[in-house]
């Protein structure tokens, strides 16, 4: 008999009931360090009192009115995006799936109004994800991805990750946009270096092609600047954004510029549930603690800490490690065990982290992780370690 809840779900034999900042208890009293923060969406921890406060105030005012009205909650949190980002424009959506499919559709109404119906077709890369929708695997087209839910959303040129002559060939005026994570998160935490990302930059305005930009993962001060693309010094025309920018509630954006947006009009895309003001109070918030310049110097601080730990516990087990990846707080083990065995062997010390592709393990922690705790985190890594067959004590 299928369960009740439908089994798309590989899950780890833990029920958490309750959590704080950087810790988790399971119902049966352990507790655990998340090294995941809901695969970087509690981008604050877990039961931050400014987003208890801000969601328990919204709570008692007001939970739905729906996008048929103006919501105040709604309308500050995007004023502080447009004021802090390149965009001049944010549409809300519940989730990174959906903003990927908006963006598909900004991308593509934007060339008809320009008359060319015809150019719709997106360049994207292996090892990338984009969410589940048709719009995202589509995009995505892994066989992992694809397999067994085709005919396919048509309109996707798949590319190989690093590929400059594939690129300037596949570089057309058939060309709609380029749609690219600034760090492959579940692609095994691969970041684009700053020099590729300006030469998509410089590719896209010869030919005119839009940029998307999907920082779903890596934006929302993951990486030390409030979006990882900044550290290139570039702007894109249009951005994915969602997970850490509710802080746990479901909450998710597309950031635009005017241009990119004009073809977006009344009646051409809607959400019954996007910017709703209980998530917009959240949003509102995390964006006041995440932008500040000050909270974005711990992080680079936090991940310059974390980073030389892990790579101590790199060389302390070469037999498991193969070396340390990523940029800020998205950072990658990739591993010469199992990365599976190496998360199993964390749940046993009681640290939590994400497997990756390319056989990596993901560490997503609080943006606000205490030093104790990333100290602590990386002795329980060491003894996770420690404890696989073959690894080095």
């Amino acid at each position: 008999m299928i369960a009740s809840i439908l089994p798309t779900y590989s899950r780890a034999p833990l029920t958490f009931v309750s959590g704080e900042g950087s810790w988790l208890v399971e119902q049966d009293g352990r507790r655990f360090l998340d090294l995941g923060a809901g695969i970087a969406v509690n981008a604050l921890g877990h039961a931050h009192p400014g987003l208890v406060a801000a969601l328990s105030t919204q709570a008692n005012t007001l939970w739905h009115v729906s996008n048929l009205y103006n919501i105040p909650a709604q309308q500050k949190l995007a004023d502080a995006l447009v004021e802090q980002t390149f965009a001049d424009t944010v549409f809300f959506t519940n989730s990174g799936t959906e903003a990927c499919e908006l963006a598909v559709k900004m991308t593509r109404k934007y060339w008809f109004d320009k008359g060319a119906p015809d150019r719709t077709e997106i360049i994207t890369f292996s090892g990338s994800f984009h969410g589940r929708s048709s719009a995202g695997i589509a995009a995505a087209g892994s066989e992992k991805m694809t397999k067994g839910f085709g005919p396919l959303l048509p309109g996707f040129t798949h590319l190989e990750f690093g590929d400059h002559d594939a690129l300037q060939a596949a570089a057309s005026d058939r060309i709609a946009a380029i749609m690219v994570e600034p760090v492959q998160g579940e692609g095994g935490i691969r970041p684009l270096p700053d020099v590729c990302l300006k030469g998509l930059r410089d590719l896209c305005d010869e030919h005119g092609i839009l940029l998307i930009l999907d920082e779903v993962q890596c934006g929302m001060g993951r990486t030390g600047k409030l979006f990882a693309h900044e550290w290139a010094g570039i702007t894109p025309d249009i951005m994915m954004v969602a997970k850490g920018i509710g802080g746990g509630f479901p909450l998710g954006a597309v950031l635009a510029t005017q241009n990119a947006a004009s073809g977006m009009t009344a009646g051409t895309h809607g959400s019954t549930y996007g910017g709703n003001p209980l998530a917009c109070a959240v949003g509102a918030k995390v964006m006041e603690i995440v932008g500040d310049d000050a909270f974005l110097a711990e992080v680079n601080r936090k991940a310059a800490l974390m980073r030389q730990k892990l790579e101590g516990l790199v060389a302390a087990h070469p037999g498991v490690f193969e070396a340390v990846r990523g940029s800020g707080l998205m950072l990658g083990l990739k591993c010469k065990a199992a990365n599976s065995d190496v998360v199993s062997a964390g749940f046993r010390q009681g640290v939590l982290t994400v497997p990756a592709a390319d056989n990596v393990v993901r560490l997503l922690p609080a943006l606000n992780i205490a030093d104790t705790d990333i100290a602590e985190a990386v002795t329980r890594l060491d003894a996770a370690a420690s404890g696989i067959a073959g690894g080095d004590a």
